[in-house]
């Protein structure tokens, strides 16, 4: 499984959610610019010891990400509020990438329009959206459970 956070804002946030890759044994991908130093300091605290057990890979533009995206003949699932269709009713594959938005801003409609999914976690009416991390375990626990990728 592969996780791609798109310009990620909040370095504890991206600590937790590359934690929980290494955990759960998936890729991370961070597409920048970032709103904070892409470095191991700067995910120290939330992602402890654990940044050495995950597979991160930087790309400097989502431009870049796409270009590596093709080449890997990855399909783009993107999380978001936007999204008609529930994560629950997704059939996932091998061959898809997951990609969460800014905390603060989400995605811009281009790379909307780049994704081959858009699927949205449902949550209650007048609420807006979950911790990014929470969201990215929710829907890689998912993900990762029908692809087969949990060891018993």
């Amino acid at each position: 499984m592969r996780i791609a956070l798109y310009e990620p804002d909040i370095p504890q946030n991206t600590g937790t959610i590359l934690r929980t890759c290494a955990c759960l044994g998936a890729e991370a991908h961070i597409i920048e610019p970032a709103g904070f130093p892409v470095t191991d300091r700067a995910f120290r605290r939330a992602g402890m010891d654990y940044l050495d057990q995950v597979a991160i890979t930087r790309h400097g533009s989502f431009a870049g990400f796409e270009e590596w995206r093709a080449r890997e003949r990855l399909a783009l699932v993107l999380l978001t509020t936007g999204a008609e269709r529930c994560f629950l009713d997704h059939a996932f594959l091998d061959d898809q990438v997951l990609l969460f938005g800014r905390e603060s801003a989400g995605v811009p409609d281009a790379v909307h329009k780049a994704a081959d999914f858009r699927l949205h976690i449902p949550m209650r009416e007048g609420l807006r959206s979950l911790n990014i991390a929470v969201a990215v375990a929710m829907v890689a626990g998912e993900a990762i459970r029908q692809t087969g990728g949990f060891a018993r």
